[in-house]
């Protein structure tokens, strides 16, 4: 059985909390449980532990999906607040995700990054962000609305001859959009898989090695496909690719 890390969410204690109010509470997102768990595939959550606890633990993973969540922290990618209150990002929770790219990139482990998870991999190869679409970009395509989550979407045109195009054999895909933060530098080594078609925002990529080791990132969040069926492109064959790298990875260990 494929064992596939996911990197955790986080809720720290908060005391107006009923459950586990002065604690800290790990987890993952139960669409992302299910997108992950195809048939002979061990879905794990990777906790937060010492760096001497978790990497035995991390050497039984085949590979990592980094799933969604909080903002990223501005300190993680060298920049400003733009507005410490309303957006100060989970700075914690980057520097653990931060050490489990590194890991899984050194071991040349397959690794692929959703809607947040996508921003922690542009970072962790030294790329930036913009904190607030609406803030700082003019554009009239709406990426996030509280309201109607998951049910936000839009077009995004896929990169010629790239990995995407390749497996949906079509230029444009129609996804959902739950973001407000959104790539500004793209990292090095990475090359751009998709755009949002209205604006020209990064919406895919790709590491340069990507034939030898898959490194992926999209900002949509294709386990949340299920709310859109028949609206939204077919959300598996990303995720099958990416358990096809792991198998192949396992093979070869065994």
């Amino acid at each position: 059985m494929l064992k596939i890390g996911l990197s955790a969410c986080f809720m720290y204690p908060d005391p107006n909390r009923t459950v586990f109010g002065h604690k800290s509470l790990t987890y993952m997102e139960n669409d992302m449980a299910r997108y992950v768990a195809c048939e002979g595939v061990l879905p794990v959550l990777i906790p937060d532990l010492p760096q001497e606890r978790l990497i035995p633990i991390l050497e039984q993973l085949d590979g990592i999906v980094f799933q969604g969540g909080a903002d990223l922290c501005p300190e993680t990618y060298g920049e400003p607040y733009l507005n410490q209150e309303r957006w100060p990002g989970d700075k914690h929770r980057d520097q653990y995700e931060l050490v489990l790219a590194d890991y899984f990139f050194k071991k040349k482990l397959p690794m692929l990054g959703i809607c947040r998870g996508f921003q922690v991999l542009n970072c962790y190869f030294g790329g930036t962000l913009h904190q607030d679409i609406p803030s700082l970009i003019q554009t009239d395509t709406e990426h996030r609305n509280a309201q109607t989550y998951d049910r936000v979407h839009h077009a995004v045109t896929l990169t010629q001859g790239g990995w995407l195009a390749g497996l949906y054999k079509k230029e444009q895909l129609e996804v959902n959009s739950v973001h407000h933060q959104c790539v500004k530098a793209l990292g090095r080594n990475l090359r751009i898989e998709a755009r949002s078609s209205a604006d020209g925002l990064v919406e895919a990529f790709v590491h340069d090695n990507f034939s030898n080791h898959f490194v992926a990132g999209v900002q949509w969040h294709p386990e949340f496909s299920p709310t859109l069926a028949g609206t939204v492109d077919d959300h598996m064959p990303v995720i099958r690719e990416f358990l096809q790298a792991a198998r192949k990875i396992n093979r070869a260990e065994k």
